[in-house]
């Protein structure tokens, strides 16, 4: 795992920022919910990329290609983000998903692994706006012992090689921690490689 505190300054998060509205207002937030019990998360949810994240009580947790409440294709991911991975990821193919996780009030995410990819040689790499959040992060036993980081705004974080796999999760984000969303809370933008490369 790799920690790059600051690594966008307060121009980058801007214009990224910028970037991610527009994703929004061509494909809306909605309210994912979890595999067989249909609770809702309590983070709201889009993408970019040729695919996404989705999760719903009758499919669970994939990756396809459009929006689930609109049917329109997913966005493009911003050349600033595919520019990062190429400079941080150490992986050659470019992402192909970049799940957008917005946190408001209580929103939180519980330790989990992202293993619905096909090649865990290319690594997770994330990016934070807004407020920050308190990061924990763990082995590949989800009962091992964990680690905290404080991710702020403009911070990237990569989980790639052994750890890739690790349990990770958002305990709490703090509120009022930046000014960059008028609106507070935080952006998490995760970019993840979701197939093998063709040979």
């Amino acid at each position: 795992m790799q920690h790059y505190p600051q690594r966008l300054d307060r121009a980058g998060q801007g214009a990224l920022l910028g970037a991610i509205r527009q994703i929004v207002a061509e494909a809306p937030l909605y309210t994912p919910t979890m595999p067989r019990s249909g609770n809702p998360m309590s983070v709201l949810m889009t993408n970019a990329g040729p695919l996404g994240w989705v999760t719903d009580k009758e499919r669970g947790y994939r990756y396809q290609a459009t929006h689930p409440e609109t049917g329109e294709p997913w966005p493009a991911i911003p050349p600033m983000l595919i520019a990062l991975w190429a400079e941080l990821s150490g992986y050659l193919p470019p992402p192909q998903a970049c799940l957008i996780n917005y946190y408001r009030g209580a929103s939180k995410m519980g330790l989990h692994q992202d293993k619905d990819e096909e090649d865990f040689s290319a690594p997770v790499l994330s990016v934070s706006l807004g407020d920050t959040g308190i990061f924990r992060v763990g082995g590949k036993s989800r009962k091992g012992p964990t680690q905290k980081f404080d991710l702020k705004s403009g911070d990237v974080f990569v989980l790639g090689g052994e750890d890739r796999l690790a349990y990770h999760g958002i305990d709490r984000v703090l509120p009022g921690t930046s000014d960059l969303l008028l609106e507070g809370g935080r952006f998490n933008l995760t970019l993840r490689r979701v197939t093998k490369p063709n040979c």
